[in-house]
């Protein structure tokens, strides 16, 4: 596995180290001990996936609340995204910051997001599908989400066609 690291400490992009040959390849996708290593959690309490049919998707910001706050690891198995995460932890020098990058069946990144950050994603092509390693259970009390478009984060999203669902298109405002 290469780790990449962010603007944002904690999330980076990772890798796999491919091994090819006249087959294709193989890659390892999972290892506690390199994730423990980099000072990464490497726990793994579930594995979920979204399935999006159409270009333009969004999903997010989501996050869980302490003391259910989850460490996420982001894969497209199938079709490309525009995935982002966002600092909401208000002791970080980054907080409010969001980085963001392409993750696609094609090029076989993911993205490690620490507690403490909001996660989304825009599909970039039609029936994409991710995949998502997560450290905490679903705690639907603890589940929180911030609007994509909030003008105190200025996420930048690379389409403006948008199939977007009813919550996540009307969290309130972020409240500073």
């Amino acid at each position: 596995m290469i780790f990449h690291d962010t603007e944002i400490a904690g999330v980076c992009i990772i890798e796999p180290e491919r091994v090819e040959d006249e087959r294709g390849f193989f890659a390892r996708l999972w290892n506690p001990d390199e994730l423990r290593a980099r000072g990464l959690d490497p726990r793994l309490a579930h594995m979920s996936a979204s399935f999006n049919r159409r270009r333009g998707t969004l999903r997010g910001m989501h996050y869980q609340a302490a003391p259910m706050a989850e460490v996420k690891i982001v894969r497209c198995t199938q079709g490309a995204i525009y995935d982002v995460a966002l600092d909401l932890r208000r002791d970080s020098p980054t907080f409010l910051q969001s980085v963001a990058c392409e993750l696609s069946a094609d090029n076989h990144r993911m993205l490690y997001i620490p507690e403490g950050l909001a996660h989304g994603f825009q599909t970039l092509r039609g029936d994409s599908e991710v995949l998502y390693a997560i450290s905490q259970a679903y705690s639907p009390q603890h589940g929180r989400g911030v609007r994509w478009n909030d003008p105190a984060f200025g996420i930048a999203w690379p389409d403006d066609t948008r199939t977007i669902n009813e919550r996540d298109r009307t969290y309130p405002d972020f409240q500073r």
